[in-house]
């Protein structure tokens, strides 16, 4: 199933994204993820390019890993990690799948990652293994690990400073729910900028895989439904380009996975 979010009238309503390809709205306004009351639908489907698209959910909080692509790791002239590096994305860095991206105040090196997100759906603390992981996990996301290299990596200090602008986790446009993908490390994505193609991928390229990093993240931390971990991006980030190549404002990324969508966002420059 493909889950929705979307705006309306009436404010935020969840939907789901039929076979035919139309949007299905559902009864009552837009609830928190894996609240698990039985929903109905309500009204007629919807063209999908006649409903504006927000984000499908809103997470507590976004775990990302970093250098989780061995080719992405050699790009930036750094190892493999022995162990997966993780730091955080405050929610406050949503957007839809089709709004924009906004170089902050100062950006001088605005970088794009397409990801794979994985969304909890079961509380996870100290999980016992893989498999068990993967019985935690709801679904599947797309994601966009927006990031200003400037911030992250010449100032000093950890990487959040580069991760946490606003606009810089596009996120949708559905959620992918996990009874539909059946091998996560099987889907392919990228992405491109102005028609560019800089990333083409395969989650089988990660390093550690969906079951291994949610095992792993729930040994240092509570994980509760409508989190998302984002597992790394392939090579082909615009600080690995030769000449490195950076967002400017006009540009437009489109980021895609298999049975995740894709997500149009114009970049602009922040007022």
């Amino acid at each position: 199933m493909k889950l929705l979010r979307i705006h309306t009238s009436d404010g935020l309503r969840d939907a789901v994204l039929n076979d035919d390809g139309r949007v299905q709205p559902l009864a009552g306004p837009a609830e928190p993820f894996g609240a698990g009351r039985e929903r109905t639908p309500d009204g007629a489907a919807l063209d999908l390019d006649a409903v504006r698209i927000a984000p499908p959910l809103d997470p507590g909080k976004i775990v990302c890993v970093g250098l989780n692509y061995a080719d992405h790791a050699a790009e930036g002239g750094q190892q493999a990690p022995a162990e997966p590096i993780l730091f955080m994305k405050a929610p406050d860095t949503v957007v839809g799948a089709y709004d924009d991206v906004v170089i902050p105040r100062g950006g001088e090196k605005t970088d794009w990652e397409v990801e794979l997100g994985v969304v909890i759906g079961r509380t996870a603390a100290y999980l016992d293994d893989e498999a068990a992981a993967l019985d935690h996990v709801a679904g599947y996301v797309l994601v966009n690990d927006v990031s200003e290299r400037h911030f992250q990596l010449e100032l000093g200090g950890q990487w959040d400073k580069g991760k946490n602008a606003a606009t810089f986790c596009p996120l949708g446009p559905w959620v992918l729910t996990a009874d539909e993908v059946p091998d996560p490390q099987a889907i392919k994505l990228g992405l491109d900028v102005n028609g560019d193609v800089l990333q083409d991928s395969s989650t089988a390229e990660m390093i550690f895989g969906v079951g291994h990093l949610v095992h792993y993240i729930s040994q240092f931390m509570t994980l509760y439904p409508g989190d998302v971990i984002s597992t790394g991006t392939p090579a082909g980030v615009g600080a690995g380009q030769k000449p490195p190549r950076y967002l400017r404002p006009g540009d437009v990324l489109r980021v895609w996975a298999d049975g995740l969508g894709e997500q149009r966002n114009k970049v602009v420059a922040a007022g």
